[in-house]
């Protein structure tokens, strides 16, 4: 008989988390199934407590859970406490763990689009301070780079995030003004905001005009496939990526997490693809 796993946040529906994990699960001739719950934070408590009693193996968390599902668990790991976030709990020793594949996730996908995996050599940028800004710049702290700059509209909450990364790699907050007249010193630039998003296509969170040939740009957002903000700088020379690998590689961790397999990573990013209209088999 197979296990069962599953997705909380609230709204739900949307989610293509169940799509990407099921059709593995059928690839690999498994049996388990995941299983999108919706909980409004009103019901989150009793919803864990529910997940324990269906004797689900793992889950991940979405918004607006991520933070308050903390206290709910049995144990916490230090890189998911350090980001103030889990998205991701498994099951050990008849124990809820919660930990953030967000990160991680990103760090591999960022480290494809690096020659020869130099992350220790170069200067990041993230644009912004909120959940996905702190999954994303925590890892990438830990990890170990040159310099990370953290640029934000609230200086204040760039430099509460800085703080956290200081204590892993050199990390500091500047104003977005001041990130567009330093864009040419940066080796990798990292947007995690939400602007650019369908439908307000036409946004873009800095000027790439004094960006430097090569940049590696990334951007955390893929509806729409290609942003703006990506275009523009594809067209200044940039190396650029969206969200989907971060997305296909966060789900991957969770899946090795809970099963102890490693997915087709490939084989996800088509299912995702093909679900938001940019592949077909």
């Amino acid at each position: 008989m197979g296990k069962l796993y599953g997705l909380i946040g609230h709204p739900i529906a949307h989610s293509m988390s169940p799509m990407m994990h099921n059709g593995e699960f059928k690839e690999l001739g498994l049996s388990h199934h995941y299983q999108a719950f919706d909980l409004s934070p009103e019901q989150l408590e009793d919803g864990v407590e529910a997940m324990k009693m269906l004797d689900i193996q793992g889950f991940n968390v979405t918004i607006p859970h991520k933070v308050a599902i903390i206290p709910l668990l049995d144990e916490v790991e230090q890189e998911a406490l350090d980001i103030g976030a889990v998205n991701t709990v498994y099951k050990q020793d008849g124990k809820y763990i919660g930990t953030n594949t967000d990160g991680k996730g990103y760090l591999l996908s960022l480290l494809t689009l690096l020659q020869e995996n130099d992350l220790e050599n170069k200067k990041v940028l993230v644009i912004g301070a909120g959940g996905a800004a702190r999954a994303v710049a925590v890892s990438i702290a830990r990890a170990g780079v040159l310099s990370l700059s953290l640029a934000n509209r609230t200086l204040e909450k760039a430099e509460n995030l800085s703080s956290v990364c200081n204590s892993y790699t050199s990390a500091n907050a500047i104003t977005l003004q001041e990130a567009e007249a330093e864009l040419h010193h940066f080796d990798v630039v990292i947007n995690t905001t939400s602007i650019g998003m369908s439908p307000h296509l036409d946004r873009m969170p800095l000027s790439v005009e004094r960006l430097n040939e090569g940049t590696v740009v990334s951007d955390l957002i893929y509806n729409p496939l290609e942003t703006k903000w990506l275009k523009l700088s594809k067209q200044k020379g940039a190396v650029t990526d969206n969200g989907i690998s971060m997305f296909v590689e966060q789900g991957a961790l969770a899946f090795e997490k809970w099963t102890g397999i490693t997915p087709d990573r490939q084989r996800m990013r088509n299912a995702v693809l093909k679900e938001l209209g940019g592949y077909s088999c």
